[in-house]
């Protein structure tokens, strides 16, 4: 199963070689500002002896700071967020679209992802088991980011008169500059943000993962003697049709799709990493030891514990996208009366995606490949990942890849509505721009899935860690009308006022 995998990779090379065409001439005439836009967003300073990227130190410090400026309510308000999840305060005749349950699905669904199988295992490659450790600190502080960028979602939400909603950075953007007089600035940082956003759905929430879904499809249905092995194009037109037909009804569309698929996803590929962190018990005493010593006292290990820290925190930031402002737009569109109960909810995000998925990744990898160094075959990725469910039970790498290609399918659709509320940002909200938007978007994905624009996806994926830095201004600067609004309404919930 993983030289299927791998030869699931190959077949992805040749397909860039045999397209050669178009898509090379396409990669050419874009990578000069890919290049331009990465050295810019991904610039990096050395810091005892290691590279920090300084888009990762950025996002950790907003964390940090709102974990202290909101008293730790990332581990305050969690028991709180499942109640709202649960419905305990919701009703049914409050302004918006979906349920809290389904506004955290459709958010999760854009955050678990490929990364949390294969870039688990580059981080844990790169820093060893201490990695874990960070990437856990990283995912607990980023619920306070969560909580800001998602009350300010829903708090400076626009109501439509057909009773949809729009929301997300690009609303809370330009009326908190314009609040403090300067509603100019409000707007042109709003578009940036919003052309942005757009952007970047093509490439991170697009055309890499319709590849990644092409190549796990493959691998799953007979690798090289699969009949989809050299007809990317048309899995790609199947998958666009299927994403299709799931968005064109909007966001309460995806929301019910998501409030089925991430259940379903997230206990399948989490179910299955139990079962082999259990058949590895013996290791797991072993594998804590490992987190805990090596998240201090690293060796081989560029930065020392520095570099561990760094490569545990990077792989985090881009996991649960903490701060990047995509999780507000869907977070946005919920009923409630009460901006921050969305805050309260979007708590739960990183923990899902971070300390919980990504760490059983991690312990399956650490009770697999560390513990017994005679298995480590220099695989990376997904591949590795594989191999170590592999070897407990020979037909378990299928659970990953039928678990990747619904993590693609699922943020897929989410990635979708982001661009959408971004594209209607920017020339207004109405049918034939929704529409067309859409159709486009399910084009795009044949495009991902039938050949190789790497210098497109770098770009899409500079450019969206490139609008975390106005929205994490934002963010400092709306902050105390968040803590504000924070002390109003649970002094309300304290009181039994609704």
């Amino acid at each position: 199963m993983v030289g299927s995998l791998l030869l699931a990779a190959t077949l992805c090379s040749s397909r860039a070689s045999a397209g050669s065409g178009i898509d090379q001439w396409i990669n050419q005439t874009v990578q000069p500002a890919t290049d331009m836009i990465s050295a810019v967003v991904f610039f990096s300073l050395p810091v005892l002896g290691v590279q920090v990227p300084l888009v990762v130190a950025w996002l950790v410090a907003a964390a940090l700071f709102f974990t202290l400026y909101l008293n730790f309510l990332n581990l305050r308000g969690f028991k709180h967020a499942i109640r709202l999840v649960r419905g305990d305060f919701s009703k049914a005749s409050d302004p918006g679209e979906v349920t809290h349950f389904q506004a955290l699905a459709t958010a999760v669904s854009g955050t678990v992802g490929i990364g949390n199988i294969g870039g688990v295992a580059v981080a844990i490659s790169a820093g060893g088991p201490g990695a874990t450790f960070w990437m856990i600190v990283a995912g607990l502080l980023a619920m306070s980011t969560k909580f800001v960028e998602c009350a300010l979602g829903t708090m400076y939400r626009r109501e439509n008169p057909d009773g949809s909603v729009s929301g997300g950075p690009m609303y809370y953007l330009e009326r908190g500059l314009s609040d403090r007089g300067k509603p100019g600035l409000g707007r042109a940082v709003g578009r940036f943000y919003a052309l942005g956003i757009v952007i970047g759905c093509l490439g991170i929430g697009n055309m890499f993962q319709s590849n990644q879904a092409y190549l796990q499809f493959v691998t799953v249905s007979g690798g090289s003697d699969s009949f989809f092995a050299d007809k990317g194009w048309l899995f790609g037109l199947l998958m666009g049709a299927v994403v299709g037909l799931v968005i064109i009804g909007g966001i309460k569309s995806i929301a019910r799709v998501t409030s089925k698929v991430v259940p379903f996803m997230a206990l399948l590929y989490s179910a299955g990493a139990l079962v082999m962190i259990t058949m590895n018990y013996e290791a797991l005493p072993y594998a804590f030891t490992a987190i805990w010593q090596g998240a201090f006292s690293p060796e081989g290990v560029t930065g020392g514990a520095i570099g561990v820290m760094i490569i545990g925190f990077q792989r985090a930031v881009f996991s649960n996208e903490a701060g990047i402002g995509s999780a507000p737009i869907a977070h946005s569109a919920v009923q409630t009366r009460e901006p921050i109960t969305e805050g309260y909810v979007s708590l739960l995000e990183p923990f899902i995606d971070t300390v919980v998925i990504c760490t059983l990744t991690a312990l399956v990898i650490i009770t697999t490949f560390y513990f017994d160094p005679n298995f480590n075959q220099g695989l990376d990725g997904v591949a590795m990942t594989s191999a170590a469910f592999e070897r407990n039970i020979s037909w378990s790498p299928y659970l990953v890849a039928v678990a990747g290609l619904l993590f693609a399918f699922s943020t897929m659709i989410a990635w979708a509505y982001y661009g959408l509320k971004g594209w209607t940002y920017l020339v207004g909200e109405n049918a034939i721009a929704a529409n067309g938007f859409k159709l486009f978007f399910c084009l795009v994905v044949a495009v991902g899935s039938s050949i190789q624009l790497g210098a497109v996806l770098d770009f899409s994926d500079a450019l969206v860690f490139l609008i975390c830095v106005p929205n994490i201004f934002g963010l400092y600067l709306l902050a105390p009308v968040v803590r504000r609004e924070l002390r109003r309404y649970n002094h309300r919930v304290k009181n039994g006022i609704r």
